[in-house]
């Protein structure tokens, strides 16, 4: 939750301002106008007022959310309002300006005429419908304004440079991108251990009577003008704070403070900065504590370093000769086959050479299957035990296989071997169990499993539902990991709820033989799915019946076997950083070139 930079290490006049706004969407549907006319059409609601001087913003929205910016551009105040359900009316929104203190109170109108009414309280129904008809607000106010937020589950956002910010909420996340330049802020969870994230280090943790807790400081001149400072008050039931984060992907799912896995160590020993970096984030003082019992780190180079240059993967090959390894694809991500010398076009440093000799590959390849063991049903474990079995014996006897399995930790099934036997003998020993860290068991394959293995054929098999809710490393992070490895990764994402209900003996037999037709993955599992695939150059697989499964595992294979061996001239005095790049003579494909990534698109040859 901590990031090891202190306020002394900042700039004089250090800020920290949001690129990105992805935890809280913006949904903006009208463009501001001019005056002070109210204008509700379509689904969005819009005014303006003036500001006559210092400004007061006092906003209460209980079902939605709210962001407030100040800027030095705006000179009066900008309220825009809209909702996923019905249009916005004014009545919806009720703005009152008196003596430079405006108000806001934002509430369905025929709701609170209900609860007004009746005095009764919402229902699970109710609440539900009260979510698709919530209100969001959007409230553009000068530099130095005064505010105050009170939601009860809405996220709130607050930016820019504010004189003072005071926001509670129940369970909303409350995110701050303010100046810190003299800022003094005090953070409070009531009802709850806290749950934060920021990109600066803050002061430990208070606990207060009645099972309240605090965090509490300073950053910049103490001494500085009363016009100039920042007052920062949140507070929130049970909510999570963000400081400081540019980019809410890089916040991880879990921020509870927990007990380092063997994942997150031995990420943490490989000497990994950036993989360390997002784990010292959520747990600062565990990551140093355990940096401390570590030896001296020596020469070794981490994963990082490397890879300072993934264009570089020539081998020689005699005199003036040098040989690479490439993988062809189409714009589907499919193994394009049958190539020669013909096709392909090999550059140094932007020279072309020429192509001696270009085979097919039959090298074995290494590769680790990923294994999702995470929940505690009896028939899934079953099923991922078959699934093991099934694709080593899919596999070439001359491939190497690794099996690692994971839930809220990892569990190194076997080792790399050819022994098939072996294989099967250690699937039995596989335990289920517990909540998903996919991103970190990703990150110990590539640190701890592949990284002896630099320069051979590698790859990672995925089976899993995709949705991680455990890992300590954020999905960003991971994916770039996975871009400068050079591992092939081919996620085959099941839906959670498709192996149990698809193991019964017969599907009349069971209580819903339709269920099974709509299980889906979540949007976010297929979206990262394909998008590990694509940065790597392997295929994604979204399984939706379960006969898929062994198609995808031949396909899987044929993809790995489907590599070019290419023998060219290298230059005399080619640089030993030389930047190689390979083309290919056909329509719309990509060329990968191991151990390290250079793709290039090509429609037609030079």
């Amino acid at each position: 939750m901590l990031y090891p930079i202190s306020a002394a290490q900042l700039p004089a006049r250090a800020s920290l301002r949001f690129r990105k706004f992805s935890l809280i969407t913006l949904v903006i549907a009208l463009l501001m106008c001019g005056g002070a006319a109210t204008l509700a059409h379509a689904q969005g609601y819009e005014r303006e007022l003036d500001a006559p001087g210092r400004v007061e913003l006092r906003v209460k929205n209980r079902e939605g959310r709210v962001t407030v910016i100040a800027s030095g551009e705006q000179k009066g105040i900008s309220v825009r309002a809209n909702s996923p359900g019905a249009p916005v009316t004014e009545r919806d929104v009720r703005v009152a300006a008196s003596g430079g203190v405006v108000s806001i109170d934002v509430e369905r109108e025929a709701e609170r005429k209900k609860v007004e009414v009746t005095g009764l309280k919402r229902s699970a129904a109710k609440q539900a419908a009260l979510e698709r008809e919530r209100i969001d607000i959007t409230v553009r106010v000068p530099e130095r304004a005064k505010v105050h937020v009170e939601t009860e589950g809405g996220a709130v956002d607050v930016v820019g440079n504010v004189s003072s910010a005071e926001v509670q909420t129940d369970t909303g996340t409350i995110r701050a991108d303010v100046p810190l330049d003299a800022l003094h802020y005090s953070f409070h969870w009531t009802l709850s251990r806290p749950r934060f994230f920021s990109e600066v280090e803050l002061p430990k943790i208070k606990q207060k009577r009645g099972g309240a807790y605090e965090i509490s400081g300073r950053f910049g001149d103490k001494k500085a003008k009363q016009d100039t400072r920042i007052e920062l008050d949140l507070t929130t039931a049970r909510g999570v704070v963000l400081f400081g984060v540019s980019d809410a992907a890089m916040v991880p799912s879990d921020l509870r403070e927990r007990a380092l896995t063997e994942a997150a160590r031995a990420i943490i020993r490989s000497g990994d900065q950036d993989l360390t970096g997002a784990i010292r984030k959520v747990a600062p003082r565990l990551v140093g504590d355990y940096t401390q019992t570590l030896p001296p780190r020596g020469t070794e180079p981490t994963l990082t370093s490397a890879r300072r240059n993934p264009f570089n993967v020539r081998i020689a090959a005699g005199q003036n000769l040098a040989r690479l390894q490439a993988s062809v694809t189409d714009h589907n991500g499919r193994a394009i086959g049958g190539l020669s010398e013909k096709d392909f076009a090999v550059f140094e440093d932007g020279q072309e050479r020429g192509v001696k000799d270009v085979t097919q590959s039959s090298a074995p390849f290494n590769l680790v299957l990923l294994l999702d063991v995470s929940g505690s049903v009896e028939e899934r474990l079953d099923f991922i035990r078959k699934a093991a079995l099934n694709f080593i014996n899919t596999v070439s006897s001359q491939d190497r296989v690794a099996i690692i399995s994971f839930r809220d930790d990892v569990q190194l099934i076997s080792d790399f071997t050819t022994d098939r036997r072996l294989l099967a003998e250690r699937t039995k020993s596989i335990q289920a169990g517990g909540a998903t860290a996919l991103y970190d068991s990703l990150g110990y394959t590539l640190v701890h499993t592949l990284k002896p293995l630099r320069g051979e054929r590698t790859a990672i098999v995925v089976l899993s539902d995709g949705d991680d809710n455990r890992s300590f490393i954020p999905f960003p992070t991971i994916l770039e990991a996975i871009i400068e490895s050079g591992a092939l990764v081919y996620p085959l994402y099941i839906p959670s709820g498709l192996i149990p209900a698809s193991s019964a003996a017969a599907p009349e037999s069971t209580l819903d033989p339709m269920r099974a037709r709509f299980l889906t993955l979540t949007s976010r599992a297929d979206e990262e799915g394909r998008k590990l695939a694509s940065v790597s150059g392997g295929v994604y697989y979204p399984i939706t019946r379960l006969e898929q499964l062994q198609r995808a595992y031949d396909d899987v294979v044929a993809q790995l076997r489907t590599a070019y061996t290419i023998t060219y001239e290298s230059g005399a005095d080619v640089r030993r950083e030389a930047r190689i790049r390979v083309r290919v003579a056909r329509d719309g494909a990509s060329v990968r070139l191991s151990p390290a990534i250079a793709v290039e698109a090509k429609t037609t040859m030079p």
